[in-house]
């Protein structure tokens, strides 16, 4: 009887589950196939939390099984759009309805009704974000002079070694002391991967408590802070939870420090804890204590909130980019020049330590190029949004439709960014000289051999470009990284180049072939877009 029942239960449940997600399956298959678009069915949920922890092995075993591949395998599993790229849209259509058991997932590459969407604030819903009040430009002349500050303190690490695979540790650190500097206004001297000591200081609790959120993020997100100090888990999830404690106990302090600092009407930095707090003291009496009403500014959670989102998306984010940026130029000796010859030209003489944001960011379009182009390819982070409660019209192709309740919108960012319709025959290729418009030659021209050029900016509706999001609340902290990476440019790029390392057998233009292929090969999603083993790209910098 005892046996019987060990078998009967999981099976009872096993069966309840199954039937549960098959009418969950046929109730979106029914609401998506009135919407007349074509439709992928697949059997689980893409946002399952647990699916998105194992979902890569999954896929990996699948497609060892003979007629593994199809549409499973293609379509279910976090960065398929990366590999794709625009290749389902041009074989299925514009929008793709993916229906699953949980929800249903439009993704779409129609530069008009992306656009229609993030216009649409009330209509299309999205997660909540940071505020962009805290972004302004004194933040921006922090950004960089910590970004020139660290820079040059990386490439004198880079250029001491025979050769480097630390690219992706290295712009992390040097990402994060970036951060550290404008968010609390602590700038920490930069250290090298293997210069790091074993000893923990001030710098590297708030560091290695931020990393250890970052890349162990998954967990946190599936099981959330407390119950990740259960006993009976793992020690990575228990060192997690310690690390949140670490990273709030940080946030408290600097908090505090800056609330008392500005009621005693001390002069302050400019940086973000600094706007933060001055956004929340509309919410704080003449005592220092936080009053009922929230009308005006910022609770204390919602400054917290606000300080993590930083941290998370402006560190992680742009970190990640400025792994793949810098590989992606060590694939293009030409560009390199290029833009070197544009920072020379600009600074003309003067340090770069000696540059200010006001003076010099303004003038390097190519270098923001750079960035942008970067970002087209490689875009760290995908924003969705959803119809929430109510269907919604959307005009797609030339005719409304219907896009029911609850339905999950993805942009899909690789799509839009790669398309032929838009942006050519090159559109898989790394140009960021498709940002540059040069004025004709004419006798006022200062220098002949440096032309007047600008910065194409995306237009602001109907573009397929939507790096930083759209429509009137793009992300709040888009110059903040556009700064933070133009300033790593200029401190790396000016006197030095950067090449990958050639393997026996190997010539430099192969050495560059095989990285721009593990670039492709290698880059995909884990909770942001990134190079998943950055440790391969092996380069060496010289002097020019």
């Amino acid at each position: 009887m005892a046996y019987s029942s060990f078998v009967l239960v999981p099976l009872a449940l096993s069966l309840s589950t199954a039937l549960y997600l098959l009418y969950g399956l046929l109730v979106n298959y029914n609401a998506a196939r009135k919407t007349g678009l074509p439709l992928i069915v697949l059997p689980v949920d893409c946002g399952n939390p647990l699916w998105l922890i194992i979902d890569r092995k999954i896929v990996q075993f699948v497609r060892r099984i003979p007629f593994g591949s199809g549409t499973f395998t293609r379509f279910n599993w976090r960065g398929w759009e990366i590999w794709d790229r625009y290749r389902a849209h041009q074989e299925i259509g514009d929008a793709i309805l993916l229906v699953t058991p949980g929800k249903n997932y439009l993704q779409l590459c129609d530069a008009d009704a992306v656009s229609d969407i993030f216009q649409r604030r009330a209509d299309f819903l999205r997660p909540p974000e940071a505020t962009a009040s805290s972004f302004n430009e004194h933040v921006n002349q922090r950004v960089w002079v910590e970004s020139i500050l660290q820079t040059t303190s990386l490439i004198e690490y880079w250029s001491s070694k025979s050769s480097i695979n630390s690219v992706a540790t290295d712009t992390r650190t040097v990402s994060l002391h970036v951060m550290s500097g404008a968010v609390f206004g602590k700038s920490y001297p930069f250290r090298g991967a293997e210069d790091i000591p074993s000893t923990k200081e001030d710098s590297s609790s708030y560091g290695e408590a931020l990393r250890i959120i970052l890349d162990r993020c998954i967990p946190l997100v599936v099981l959330g802070r407390k119950n990740l100090s259960k006993s009976w888990l793992p020690n990575s999830f228990r060192e997690l939870y310690q690390a949140t404690l670490v990273f709030q106990e940080h946030m408290t302090e600097a908090y505090e420090v800056e609330k008392q600092a500005m009621m005693r009407n001390d002069k302050l930095e400019n940086n973000l804890m600094t706007s933060l707090v001055r956004a929340s003291l509309a919410n704080i009496d003449e005592k220092g204590n936080t009053t009922a009403s929230r009308q005006e500014g910022l609770t204390e959670e919602e400054v917290y909130g606000n300080v993590f989102v930083f941290n998370f998306a402006g560190h992680d984010a742009t970190a990640n980019s400025l792994a793949i940026g810098i590989c992606l130029l060590a694939t293009r000796p030409d560009i390199q020049d290029w833009i070197a010859e544009e920072i020379n030209a600009v600074l003309a003489g003067v340090e770069s330590k000696e540059s200010s944001y006001e003076a010099t960011f303004p003038h390097l379009p190519r270098c923001l190029a750079v960035v942008f182009e970067t970002v087209r390819l490689y875009t760290a982070v995908a924003i969705a949004k959803s119809t929430g409660a109510n269907p919604q019209p959307l005009k797609l192709g030339g005719h409304d439709v219907l896009i029911p309740k609850n339905t999950v919108i993805i942009p899909n960012y690789s799509a839009l960014h790669t398309h032929p319709r838009y942006w050519g025959p090159n559109s898989l290729d790394f140009e960021p000289s498709r940002w540059i418009t040069s004025d004709p030659p004419n006798s006022q021209q200062t220098s002949p051999s440096y032309p007047t050029e600008h910065f194409k900016e995306p237009a602001t509706r109907n573009s397929p470009f939507v790096g930083w999001s759209g429509g009137a609340r793009s992300c709040p902290g888009r110059k903040f990284a556009q700064v933070e990476f133009v300033g790593v440019l200029v401190g790396l790029f000016r006197d030095s180049r950067v090449k990958p390392v050639p393997v026996k057998g190997e010539n430099d233009a192969m050495a560059r072939g095989r990285l721009l292929e593990q670039i492709r090969r290698d880059t995909g999603m884990r909770l942001l877009l990134q190079m998943l083993h950055p440790e391969r790209a092996v380069l060496v910098w010289s002097k020019r």
